[in-house]
């Protein structure tokens, strides 16, 4: 398995294990020309835990990773557990952020066609862990889930 992936993984069950929403981020500074890549930030959900209206997994590791050059979010690959919504997808786009990998789809589907349509390059995994722990997140805590969805 990508170990940045993984990385995010546990950040979901990190999440889960503190009483919120399963949903995990990682960003990875990924330079051109070089293998691998290094964790500059990585976050969850914390909605529940902090009372926020907007700690969701990417802006949590986006906000971990602190102020950084726009040089260094453009060499950057964006690993999150689901599908990004349309705030956390129009903070990819702001920081020019150039590809996401996205571990499911299946259980929430985000702005991932707007994201294309700008060119950042998204690639769905369907991974199985990230959709088993949404799929019982969604099943168990179904008002918590509407209410980080908006509905």
């Amino acid at each position: 398995m990508d170990p940045f992936l993984l990385a995010a993984i546990e950040e979901a069950e990190a999440g889960l294990s503190e009483g919120g929403i399963p949903i995990g981020s990682v960003l990875v500074h990924t330079p051109p020309g070089q293998a691998g890549g290094r964790i500059l930030g990585r976050g969850h959900n914390r909605r529940i835990q902090r009372g926020s209206p907007t700690l969701h997994g990417e802006m949590d590791a986006l906000e971990n990773a602190g102020r950084l050059p726009a040089r260094i979010y453009a060499e950057s690959t964006l690993y999150t557990t689901l599908s990004p919504c349309p705030m956390c997808t129009g903070a990819i786009l702001l920081y020019k952020i150039p590809r996401v990998i996205v571990g499911e789809n299946q259980t929430f589907l985000g702005d991932e066609e707007l994201l294309r349509s700008r060119g950042v390059q998204v690639e769905v995994v369907q991974d199985q862990r990230c959709i088993a722990l949404m799929t019982n997140f969604i099943r168990d805590r179904p008002e918590l889930w509407n209410e980080d969805i908006g509905v």
